[in-house]
């Protein structure tokens, strides 16, 4: 399977690119767990469809030391034990904003006011944009059918 674009070779892609990565690398200084941002990351590549993105944030969160059995059940995390109340806050803001486009409201006050229970006003704006930066990879990966599976941790940074 190849790209339709090379996203990073292509002069104007390359340089959007390195803007999202400076996002990505003020992000990691933030505040908000890496778990966390891992698992919204990997969880919104999930519903994206972004077998690129979804291979990157599988691979660095196992090398983070994350747990095969929370990455395996994370797409049915409603379902399972073994994430914090605040880490399903996040993965419900995450969903949320995901799929902003399929609800009338957008994200739900319910779904925020239970994040901001569990996060600081900076971590909740680290949340809110990890969501919308993955969601930005996302659609990046999707629309030039970027493949999955050749990530080398730690290969972007």
């Amino acid at each position: 399977m190849e790209p339709r674009l090379n996203f990073l070779t292509n002069p104007i892609s390359g340089k959007a690119l390195k803007h999202l990565s400076a996002a990505g690398r003020a992000l990691a200084d933030s505040a908000l767990p890496a778990a966390t941002r891992e698992l919204v990351a990997l969880r919104a590549s999930q519903i994206n469809g972004c077998g690129f993105c979804a291979d990157i944030h599988t691979k660095e969160a196992t090398h983070a030391g994350e747990t095969p059995t929370r990455l395996n059940l994370l797409a049915t995390w409603r379902d399972a034990s073994v994430y914090t109340e605040a880490e399903r806050a996040a993965l419900e803001l995450a969903e949320q904003g995901t799929r902003i486009a399929d609800a009338a409201g957008g994200v739900t006050d319910e779904a925020w006011a239970n994040a901001a229970k569990h996060y600081d006003e900076d971590q909740l704006a680290a949340l809110v944009a990890e969501i919308a930066l993955i969601n930005a990879f996302n659609r990046l990966n999707v629309i030039t059918a970027n493949p999955g599976g050749d990530y080398q941790v730690g290969q972007f940074g």
